[in-house]
């Protein structure tokens, strides 16, 4: 929508047209966000219950890391680094074809590892057919389409969760448990790859939630701060 109305406001400066449409129709409304879903431990344990080993590793990885799909499903095993704690989102996955994410993509990060993510990792079977993390069954990429109809849909049918229960909200499940955490807002955008302006507009309500103990945080930082006042330096 920018590129048009520039290329109308280029038009009536060359009088190709005496008013700009876009200007007369004023700016276009943003759309409202759509509501945030995201999963508690309780429903997490059930969706896994409902897969298989890999399946059920993998809904637990993406929750502890907020990846988007696209993102997971382009993880190799050389993308872990499970002595520093980190995975490197180099690449996702575009029409069925993995892809390299551009050098100046905010997209282009890596993530830290919580203990969750270890754990979810660590629960995957070793295969020497493909360096996929997540790979389909014959070793290439995930169809995300596939596995949302055959694999996702039904476990979601038979844990009984409430619905809708939407694969991405792995990735907002992410977001709510970084922002309860205290986790900075700046930080946890940085972290998913994502702008500060999204992370508040899509999940106001938790940034909300995420404040509520704000006085309490600087309480506790005021009292820490008194004990290492009030203890002795040592002589020297």
């Amino acid at each position: 929508m920018s590129a048009l109305r520039q290329t109308l406001r280029a038009a009536v400066r060359w009088q190709y047209m005496s008013a700009n449409p876009a200007a007369l129709a004023g700016r276009n409304p943003q759309p409202a966000p759509r509501a945030v879903r995201a999963y508690n431990p309780a429903e997490l344990d059930a969706l896994a219950a409902e897969l298989a080993l890999e399946g059920a590793a993998l809904i637990r990885f993406a929750a502890a890391t907020g990846l988007r799909p696209g993102e997971w499903a382009a993880l190799t095993r050389a993308d872990v680094d499970r002595a520093g704690r980190t995975v490197s989102v180099r690449r996702t996955v575009s029409s069925g074809e993995v892809v390299a994410l551009g050098k100046t993509s905010a997209s282009l990060r890596q993530v830290p590892l919580s203990r969750r993510a270890l754990a979810a990792l660590a629960a995957l079977a070793p295969r020497l057919d493909t360096p996929l993390l997540f790979p389909a069954q014959h070793g290439g990429p995930l169809n995300l389409g596939n596995w949302r109809r055959r694999t996702w849909a039904p476990a979601v049918e038979a844990s009984g969760i409430p619905l809708p229960a939407r694969i991405y909200d792995l990735r907002s499940t992410f977001a709510s448990d970084a922002l309860a955490a205290g986790i900075p807002v700046f930080t946890v955008a940085k972290v998913m790859g994502t702008s500060v302006g999204m992370i508040e507009r899509s999940y106001g309500t938790l940034l909300d939630g995420a404040g509520a103990d704000f006085a309490g945080r600087l309480d506790a930082l005021d009292t820490e701060r008194d004990r290492a006042a009030a203890e002795p330096t040592s002589g020297v």
